[in-house]
C-alpha cells in the first residue's frame, strides 16, 4: 500500500495576507461541520462568522463558490472600513494590485479584498503547492448592495430599548398655545400688527385738531404702500440670504439660550404676512377716506376711485387665498393669483400715483405734476419694488437638465450651468408663467455642479420622474434654506423622511459637522439607488436608516429623542411632510428640547 503523501507547507497570500496550510488544513475540516455562531465570554457583543466569499481559480483548479469561506473574529463588514482593514492587515483597494479586479467601484474592491484567508475543503496543500499559481480573485457580474456585508451603509432596527420620554413641560392648555398658536410666526405677526397700530395712534394724535377730524389720506397711502414694501422685501432672494448669513455669525460661546432663538430666522414669514394684512387694513382706511370725499364732492376724481376700487379688490383677493386652508386645497390657484395679482397692483399703483399727482396739480398755487411725484413718498416707495419685482425675471433663462432617475418614485436632477454654495434651494419650472417648486441643491464634489432630488408628491413631480425632461426654467438667485441654522449648534440630530435626504445631504456633504442622521423611508435603496446610499454612510457612518417596508413606521420623537440623548446634541432639525415636522418639533420642543422645522410658508 501506497504511503500517503504528506502535505507541503505553503503560504496563501493575498495582498498583504497570508495563511500557512496548516491553518488552511484545520479551516478546511471545520468546514465539512455547519456554521455556528459563538460568542466571546469576555465581550457578548463580539462574535465570530463565518462569511462566504468568490471563488479561486487556478489554471485547472476549480473551487465550488458555496464551499469557500472566510472567518476571523474581528472581521465584520457591516463596520469595516479601509483605515480599520490596513490597521489588521488586510488588502485594501490600496494595497490590492491584481489587474484581475475589474469591479466598478473602488467600495467593491475593498469588498473582495478584505477577506483575511481563502481556503477550500476541496483544494488541497499539495494541489496548490504544485500549481505554483496564486489564487486570484473575481468580481461577481452585478453588485447588489446589503445591509450587512457588501456595502458601508446598513439599513437599521429600531432599538426596543429606547430611553423613556421624559414628561412634558408646563400644563397642557399653556403648552398647545405656546407651541400650536403662539409661534414665533404668529408672535411676528402680531408684532407687525401692534407697530401699525401704534403708528395709526401717532397719525391720529398729530392730526387731532384737523377739520374733519381723522388722518391725512397721504399719509394712510403712504402707510400702505411702506408695509407692502417690508412684505415684499422679506420675500426677496438678496434679502434672505443677507439675513441668514447675519444670524449665521452667531458663534458658539453665545448662550444656547440666545442661539435657540436666533435659529428661528425661518419664521420671517410671520412679518411677509402681517406687514401684508397691515397694508390692506390701512388701504381699506384709505379707501374709506377717499369715498367719503367724494360723496361729499370735495374731491371729484372718478378715475381714482375706479382705480383704488381695483386696488382693493386685488389686495382682498390675495390675502384670502393666501390662508392656510385656501393655500392648501389649491396651490397653483394662490400662486397664479399671488403672481398675477401682485403684477397688477403694482402697474395699477403706478397708474393712482399718477392720477393723484395730476389732481393735486391742477389745483391753483400747487407745484408742477413732476414735482408733485417726485415729492410723494409713495413714488419712491413703489419704485423700490418695480425694481425687485422684475430683477428675478431678469436672471429668468432655461438650462440644461441631466435626469438619473433613481426609480419609479424619485428622481435625481443633475445640473451644470452654475457652481453653488451649501444649503441652497432653487426654483425650477417647466413653464414659467403657471407653477415654480423649490427643492434643495447638492453640490456636487467637483464643486462645478449640482442636483436636486423630486420625489412623486403630486402632478408635476410624477411627471418629472415619468418623462424627465432635459431642460427647465430657473429664475433668480438660491434661496438659504432652514437647515444653514444648525451650523450655530455645535451638535445636531438630523430626522428626515423620503426625499427629505436631499436638503439634508446639501447641508452635510458641503458642510459637514458632528451630527446624527435618523433617515426613514421605503426601500431606501430601491428608491433612492446607492449613490444616495454612500452619500448618506460618508456624511454620517452611524446614520440610523429605516426601510418602513420592513419594520413599519417607527416612533420618530422617541427616536429622535434617542439620538439627542445618545450624541449630547444641542438642536434637533426635521425636514420631512408637515405633519410629521410639526409632530416632532412638538414632541421635542414641549420637552424642553431645541427643534426645528419648515413650517407652511417658511
Amino acid at each position: 500500500m501506497a504511503q500517503q503523501a504528506r502535505p507541503v507547507p505553503l503560504e496563501l497570500r493575498i495582498g498583504n495576507t497570508s495563511v500557512n496550510s496548516s491553518t488552511a488544513a484545520s479551516l478546511a475540516t471545520a468546514m465539512e461541520s455547519p456554521t455556528q455562531t459563538t460568542h466571546s465570554p469576555n465581550s457578548p457583543e463580539s462574535y465570530h462568522t463565518t462569511y462566504q466569499v468568490y471563488a479561486a481559480e487556478a489554471d485547472n483548479v476549480k473551487a465550488d463558490p458555496s464551499d469557500l469561506l472566510v472567518t476571523d473574529a474581528s472581521f465584520r463588514p457591516e463596520t469595516m472600513t479601509t483605515a480599520k482593514a490596513s490597521s489588521l492587515g488586510y488588502p485594501t483597494e490600496n494595497t490590492l494590485k491584481d489587474d484581475s479586479i475589474t469591479s466598478r467601484s473602488s467600495s467593491d474592491d475593498l469588498e473582495k479584498a478584505m477577506a483575511p484567508m481563502m481556503v477550500s475543503k476541496q483544494i488541497g496543500a499539495n494541489e496548490i503547492g504544485n500549481s505554483n499559481i496564486e489564487p486570484s480573485i473575481h468580481t461577481r457580474g452585478h453588485h447588489v448592495a446589503h445591509p450587512s456585508y457588501s456595502s458601508s451603509w446598513r439599513v437599521s432596527i429600531p432599538p426596543d430599548d429606547l430611553p423613556k420620554l421624559p414628561e412634558k413641560r408646563e400644563r397642557r392648555i399653556w403648552r398647545g398655545l405656546r407651541h400650536n398658536f403662539v409661534t414665533v410666526y404668529q408672535r411676528l405677526f402680531a408684532l407687525c400688527l401692534l407697530g401699525n397700530l401704534a403708528a395709526f395712534v401717532i397719525l391720529l394724535a398729530q392730526n387731532r385738531a384737523s377739520k374733519p377730524w381723522g388722518p391725512d389720506r397721504g399719509d394712510v397711502a403712504t402707510a400702505a404702500a411702506t408695509n407692502v414694501l417690508a412684505a415684499f422685501l422679506i420675500r426677496q432672494e438678496n434679502v434672505i440670504n443677507s439675513l441668514y448669513a447675519i444670524c449665521c455669525a452667531t458663534p458658539w460661546w453665545f448662550p444656547l439660550r440666545i442661539r435657540r432663538i436666533v435659529a428661528k430666522l425661518y419664521h420671517f414669514g410671520g412679518v411677509h404676512s402681517g406687514c401684508a394684512v397691515s397694508a390692506t387694513v390701512w388701504f381699506i382706511l384709505f379707501t374709506a377716506l377717499i369715498t367719503k370725499d367724494y360723496a361729499s364732492g370735495d374731491y371729484d376724481q372718478p378715475a381714482v376711485m375706479a382705480i383704488t376700487y381695483l386696488l382693493l379688490a386685488l389686495f382682498l383677493s390675495i390675502c384670502v387665498f393666501a390662508i392656510p386652508k385656501f393655500r392648501f386645497v389649491s396651490h397653483n390657484t394662490f400662486e397664479a393669483i399671488h403672481r398675477f395679482a401682485g403684477w397688477a397692483a403694482v402697474g395699477l399703483f403706478w397708474v393712482l400715483i399718477l392720477l393723484v399727482s395730476k389732481a393735486s396739480s391742477d389745483v391753483p398755487g400747487s407745484d408742477s405734476l413732476g414735482m408733485t411725484v417726485v415729492q410723494s413718498p409713495a413714488f419712491w416707495i413703489l419704485l423700490v419694488i418695480t425694481f425687485f419685482t422684475i430683477l428675478p425675471w431678469l436672471r429668468l433663462r432655461k438650462v440644461e437638465a441631466f435626469p438619473e432617475v433613481l426609480s419609479s418614485h424619485a428622481v435625481r436632477i443633475h445640473f451644470k450651468y452654475m457652481k453653488i454654495g451649501p444649503i441652497l434651494g432653487i426654483r425650477i419650472s417647466d413653464n414659467p408663467l403657471k407653477e415654480w417648486h423649490a427643492f434643495a441643491s447638492i453640490p456636487a464634489a467637483d464643486g462645478q455642479s449640482f442636483s436636486l432630488i423630486v420625489s412623486d408628491a403630486g402632478d408635476w413631480t410624477k411627471k418629472q420622474i415619468m418623462e424627465p425632461a432635459r431642460a427647465y426654467w430657473v429664475r433668480g438667485i438660491p434661496i438659504t434654506g432652514v437647515l444653514r441654522m444648525a451650523i450655530v449648534f455645535r451638535r445636531i440630530v438630523i430626522v428626515t423622511t423620503g426625499s427629505g435626504i436631499g436638503p439634508v445631504l446639501s447641508m452635510l456633504v458641503s458642510h459637514p459637522m458632528p451630527c446624527r442622521l435618523l433617515w426613514s423611508t421605503p426601500n431606501p435603496e430601491k428608491t433612492y439607488g446607492e449613490n444616495i446610499m454612500e452619500s448618506v454612510c460618508k456624511a454620517d457612518p452611524d446614520a440610523m436608516i429605516i426601510n418602513t417596508r420592513a419594520s413599519g413606521r417607527p416612533d420618530m420623537v422617541a427616536l429622535a429623542y434617542h439620538l439627542y440623548i445618545q450624541s449630547n446634541a444641542e438642536a434637533v432639525f426635521v425636514i420631512s411632510n408637515p405633519s410629521l415636522t410639526r409632530k416632532v418639533v412638538y414632541g421635542m420642543e414641549s420637552r424642553g428640547i431645541p427643534a426645528y422645522g419648515p413650517i407652511w410658508d417658511s
